[in-house]
């Protein structure tokens, strides 16, 4: 990536020397060592398709602003490895940054707009998994020449983590693929389902069963579709066999929060875990348990099968 000479710092990029102390001291990723910190900065691979970290010490930088320039300067550095390349191409520039309690808005420059969608998405995850471990950072917000920035279906991006790329924690991850998952969501009355296309970056150490399930549990993107899973709840574990898609859940998920029917709860995950090639039917659990009645409707015991019927309006079952 290639810097605009002297990186503009817009207005209020620097905060109240008392404001900083009372942030957090330790970036996350970030590791001190005897010669400077140690950051995971993300790479694309030369295809285009998936992201990579390389570990790299740089010298100690105090303050948030000289943190994230040290950071961006690294990204646009070539990799130690030759199947890498940088994060931003040479022909996109960063026009500027600031700091608001705890956010880092970054502002790219017209060309941004110019890259392809896949490209676009992994660079994003790239340059914000790379720019959360600047002290004190929560959340990073882009835009482009000023104005937001905005995904292929034309919705705003708002503010986003890390986190926000679906991770794996406790396992040593490096590579991050981006899919297009269909996901069923409800519609605004709560008693259908929509089918939606999903585009999310993942690690790749995680299974496309529980990357389904935790996407749903996060809820649509836009507002065609509503959510139907209580956000609250802790996926526990994820697995198939025989075609058949175990998901155990905690008991936030017997909890519900949204206006939406039983079966459009239950459907949203068979249906969406039943679009993937290897499974055909789902089973739910709470907390390990299937002895359970889901809304004194649906027996956790019993094994279901896609429904489509649920996803059509009454003329279209007529």
């Amino acid at each position: 990536m290639e810097l605009k000479r002297g990186i503009k710092f817009l207005k209020g990029a620097f905060l109240p020397a008392f404001i900083l102390c009372m942030l957090c001291m330790t970036s996350c990723g970030a590791r001190e060592t005897e010669d400077g910190r140690e950051y995971d900065i993300y790479y694309l691979n030369r295809e285009e398709t998936k992201i990579v970290r390389e570990s790299r010490t740089l010298e100690e930088k105090e303050g948030q602003a000289a943190q994230t320039e040290a950071l961006l300067e690294a990204l646009a550095q070539a990799p130690r490895d030759a199947s890498l390349k940088a994060s931003v191409g040479t022909s996109v520039l960063v026009e500027g940054y600031q700091v608001e309690e705890g956010q880092l808005n970054l502002d790219m420059d017209e060309s941004y707009k110019k890259l392809p969608a896949t490209t676009e998405v992994l660079m994003r995850a790239a340059l914000v998994r790379t720019l959360s471990q600047v002290d004190g950072i929560n959340h990073v917000l882009m835009t482009v020449e000023g104005q937001s920035l905005t995904d292929g279906s034309g919705t705003a991006v708002g503010p986003m983590t890390a986190d926000t790329f679906i991770d794996n924690a406790g396992e040593e991850i490096n590579a991050y693929e981006m899919v297009t998952l269909r996901l069923y969501f409800a519609n605004e009355a709560g008693d259908r389902l929509i089918e939606t296309n999903c585009t999310v970056v993942y690690n790749s150490n995680i299974s496309m069963e529980r990357l389904v399930v935790e996407n749903l549990v996060k809820g649509p993107e836009g507002d065609e579709a509503y959510p139907v899973i209580n956000s609250a709840t802790k996926v526990q574990g994820v697995t198939v066999k025989d075609g058949i898609c175990y998901v155990n859940l905690d008991d936030a998920f017997l909890t519900q929060i949204y206006n939406v029917t039983a079966d459009v709860v239950i459907y949203s995950l068979v249906n969406s875990l039943a679009e993937l090639p290897n499974v055909n039917k789902v089973q739910i659990a709470v907390n390990g348990k299937t002895d359970l009645v889901f809304r004194e409707s649906f027996n956790l015991a019993n094994i279901y099968e896609r429904n489509l019927e649920i996803t059509r309006t009454e003329e279209e079952t007529q």
